[in-house]
């Protein structure tokens, strides 16, 4: 295999950006790039820690994060599997990247910054839904927000097909991997009323 060792070698195979791609980028929240992140209610947020790295999905019913000041976002900490991935990637190394989507939208725009984890009771008390409060909230000082090309939400056609029919559940995936120790049918069948009583 033939693999690219340097970074010379690597900007020698693809070249220099364009103009737009390197002007497109902002060090704060601009008002058209501010109306954009607070339409998406999912984003996926990536962080690195001594352990490697994680991305996580995150989602909301309204915008994923809420924001401070134009140099900085919140973002609950929802109900989970209580893996803490993330979270504990970024009380070890508070480096983070949030890739945005809106639903019918082939744009991403994506935030690269520092995280921190909070748990002022003020900042949580912003987020109550029905009585509940996330356990903590992240908050990330953005260093730089910018669009990313569409051509792959184009490429695999991501709004426009349905590719599910035939996927394995998550009770099958987890059985598989827990030699038949854990999940099946009874963990999908108990799925819905689970997540339900447990979204906040």
């Amino acid at each position: 295999m033939d693999y690219v060792e340097d970074i010379a070698e690597l900007e020698a195979l693809y070249g220099t950006p364009s103009a737009p791609a390197l002007r497109k980028v902002a060090p704060h929240l601009t008002p058209l790039y501010r109306k954009w992140i607070m339409a998406s209610r999912f984003c996926i947020l990536t962080t690195v820690g001594p352990g490697g790295t994680d991305g996580s999905p995150r989602g909301e019913d309204g915008p994923v994060v809420t924001e401070l000041d134009p140099q900085t976002l919140a973002m609950p900490d929802w109900r989970g599997n209580n893996r803490m991935d993330s979270l504990r990637n970024i009380v070890a190394d508070g480096r983070v990247s949030l890739m945005f989507m809106v639903p019918g939208s082939d744009t991403v725009v994506r935030v690269n910054g520092e995280a921190r984890v909070t748990v002022d009771g003020a900042l949580r008390a912003r987020f109550e839904v029905s009585g509940k409060q996330p356990r903590s909230v992240i908050v990330i000082r953005i260093g730089e927000v910018y669009t990313q090309c569409a051509r792959a939400p184009m490429r695999a056609g991501l709004w426009s097909r349905d590719d599910s029919a035939g996927l394995p559940t998550v009770g099958e995936i987890l059985a598989e991997a827990s030699n038949g120790d854990e999940g099946g049918a009874a963990y999908d069948d108990a799925w819905a009323a689970r997540a339900a009583g447990t979204m906040w």
